[in-house]
């Protein structure tokens, strides 16, 4: 009778050779019909429904370009059972035409609208490439998926979990914002698979001594035109330069880059450009029915706080352009209870935090007020209603991306951006790049002020009233730098309606504008008060030091330097004050002073100067009394203390009574010498 060990040990043989059958016929059938290089999937006739799957009788094997199901594709059963848990079964237009050429290794380049299954396409053939190269743990790291965010970090790694349930390999997420960097860094070489964002992979890059890349099998890029962009363009140089250069890259975004700069910098062979939407009609989710009005930049908060009470049954996504607008619109609306739950997402909390807003969103009807941070390939597992785009997106890309998370999928949903009257370029971008935006006019009878409320508010609650002048300051200047110029031009907005419509009592300074309103004449801005500002730092006007550096810095031309003198203009107007008397005649400045008897102002002045040399000559004389008592006080104060020593009884018993009297009498003597030699410099001194 066999032991249980060599049972068990038996069953691992006959796994481990049932798996490399699989891999050997996976291998053969991915060469034997493998898509001509350029060549669409899509374009090809799907298979029949009844027709074999896999090595046909004739030894050859059925075409999985252009198939429609998972289970035509050349995949382990591994995957294809983690698929079928997850109920997926038909694929979609970018799975169908990049996963024919993804799992024969080549480089992808994929571009689709948001919310048709990019995940996927990338997810598989990572997960089919270790599995036929026999990955395991003392491999290390064999496949690095890059997100721009962590929100779309955390999707992508349940994804993964997922869909790959079933292999023996080992993934980790790699996210910012976590406390335990240590453990991470202990365990990152025994992953297979690091689902990280930019920041924290080049951290384990640089401070993780045993990290190692250098086997590499895939690398993806997920979002791949944020991730290229300038924002992450030196975190990513830096770590395309510790990766090896023959593996296989996989980029998917919304809106795909086609630079050859680009190109290079990844190091792409012969990439496949996957463009599955390229010849629609729009660039957008065809069931998305998508609105832009003109709303002036005073009346935002106005037209949001009437939008939600109109929708209060609706899951709203509304995007702000700045953290602080985020959190001030979403604490005042709190404390206002539209009768809806209300939440904030940015990218300056806890990740924990936004973890767990991400998620209440998910699940319950509210209005989730949000950065750009969301608009990056976050699916909301119930559909969102409403997107709402108080602030003017960047560009047309950005505004894909923020509309895209709603309609996701067979979903429908709806969207709205307001405008600004100096916004409306932005119109003709959108309809330039077949965003089919239907404009609409706001219907002002159904609104309701909220600018009477915010101002009672911020009365009230001084920390609401900073968080409004901040919000105030980084919505203009996200607008202030913005590249397009021709849809956002800050000198075309009211400013001072818009910071009265803020609840703000006064409008606050706005100091990265004041070198470039030189000179011009713009609404809301205190002339008044910079011309001031520019004066005072002009000549030299010191308050606080740390207020004089603040104005330093945002006023370089008229800055002054510590190692330099300021220059007194002594030629400048010098005022007057005019005296009258009991009948209205002027008088002379010094007649106050004067006496009943007319005394010139010359003899004041002669009077009043030989009364201040009398007065030093006085405070000098004090000073020298002063000086002499202190130093008698000091000689009698010598004295008493030599006379306690001559007086006191010696703690020494060893000596003699005739070499203390020795003693005592030289004392003495350094005394009587000491006291003789100041009372000389004091002489000397008169």
């Amino acid at each position: 009778m066999r032991k249980p060990k060599s049972k068990s040990r038996e069953l691992r043989k006959q796994r481990r050779f049932a798996e490399q059958e699989e891999i050997s016929l996976l291998n053969e059938w991915i060469e034997f019909q493998k898509p001509d290089s350029g060549s669409n999937p899509l374009s090809l006739p799907p298979l029949p429904s009844n027709a074999p799957v896999g090595r046909l009788s004739d030894g050859t094997f059925s075409r999985y370009a252009g198939s429609t199901k998972f289970s035509e594709l050349p995949i382990s059963k591994k995957t294809m059972d983690g698929l079928k848990k997850s109920d997926y079964v038909s694929m979609t237009e970018i799975q169908r035409a990049s996963l024919p050429h993804a799992l024969c290794g080549r480089d992808i380049l994929g571009a689709a609208k948001t919310g048709s299954g990019k995940t996927l396409a990338f997810v598989i053939p990572v997960l089919e490439k270790l599995h036929r190269e026999r990955w395991g743990h003392e491999d290390g790291v064999g496949c690095v998926i890059i997100s721009p965010t962590r929100e779309l970090a955390g999707q992508l790694f349940d994804v993964l979990k997922a869909v790959g349930r079933y292999h023996n390999l080992s993934a980790g997420l790699l996210i910012g914002g976590r406390k335990d960097v240590d453990t991470e860094k202990e365990r990152v070489n025994e992953l297979n698979i690091l689902v990280c964002t930019p920041g924290r992979l080049l951290q384990h890059m640089d401070e993780t001594l045993s990290f190692d890349c250098s086997q590499l099998q895939v690398l993806v890029l997920d979002e791949a035109d944020r991730i290229l962009d300038v924002g992450f363009k030196k975190t990513l140089n830096a770590i395309i330069s510790q990766l090896p250069k023959h593996r296989q890259t996989l980029l998917f975004s919304a809106t795909q880059t086609k630079s050859v700069q680009d190109l290079a910098r990844l190091s792409l062979k012969d990439p496949e450009y996957v463009g599955v939407h390229e010849k629609s009609t729009t660039s957008t989710p065809d069931r998305l029915q998508q609105t832009a009005m003109i709303v002036p930049l005073e009346q935002k908060l106005d037209m949001l706080w009437s939008f939600i009470k109109a929708h209060l049954n609706s899951k709203i996504l509304v995007f702000l352009s700045s953290c602080k607008q985020v959190k001030f619109v979403f604490e005042a609306f709190k404390k206002l209870r539209p009768g809806i739950p209300l939440k904030c997402l940015h990218g300056k909390m806890k990740q924990g935090k936004r973890m767990v807003i991400y998620s209440q969103f998910c699940e319950k009807r509210s209005v989730l007020f949000s950065t750009d941070v969301a608009s990056r390939g976050l699916d909301f597992n119930k559909a969102v209603d409403w997107v709402v785009q108080v602030d003017c997106p960047e560009d047309v890309a950005s505004y894909i991306h923020r509309v895209g998370r709603t309609a996701r999928y067979a979903s429908v949903g709806r969207s709205v951006l307001f405008l600004t009257p100096s916004e409306i370029k932005m119109l003709e971008k959108l309809q330039e790049a077949k965003v089919p935006v239907q404009f609409i006019k706001a219907n002002n009878k159904r609104l309701q002020p909220v600018s009477g409320l915010l101002s009672a508010l911020l009365v009230k609650d001084s920390d609401l009233q900073d968080l409004a002048k901040k919000a105030f300051v980084t919505y203009l200047r996200s607008i202030h730098i913005q590249k397009d110029k021709e849809v956002f031009d800050v000198m075309k907005l009211p400013i001072d309606e818009f910071s009265a419509s803020m609840g703000l009592p006064m409008t606050p300074k706005l100091r990265f504008l004041n070198q470039k309103i030189k000179g011009k004449k713009m609404s809301g801005m205190q002339l008044d008060n910079a011309d001031k500002d520019i004066a005072n730092l002009a000549t030299g006007f010191q308050g606080r030091s740390g207020r004089t550096k603040r104005k330093a810095r945002y006023w370089p031309a008229t800055r002054v330097l510590k190692k330099k003198k300021l220059k007194i203009n002594i030629h400048r107007p010098v005022g007057t004050r005019v005296v009258f008397d009991e009948e209205g005649n002027t008088l002379p400045p010094l007649a106050r002073v004067a006496d009943a008897k007319n005394v010139d102002n010359s003899s004041l002045l002669d009077q009043d100067e030989r009364g201040v040399e009398a007065s030093d000559k006085e405070d000098k004389a004090q000073d020298r009394q002063r000086r002499r008592e202190k130093r008698i006080k000091g000689m009698k104060w010598k004295k008493q203390t030599m006379d306690k020593e001559e007086d006191g009884d010696d703690e020494d018993d060893s000596g003699s009574e005739g070499e203390r009297m020795g003693d005592r009498k030289r004392k003495r003597q350094r005394y009587i010498l000491i006291v003789t030699v100041m009372m000389a410099r004091h002489r000397g001194q008169r």
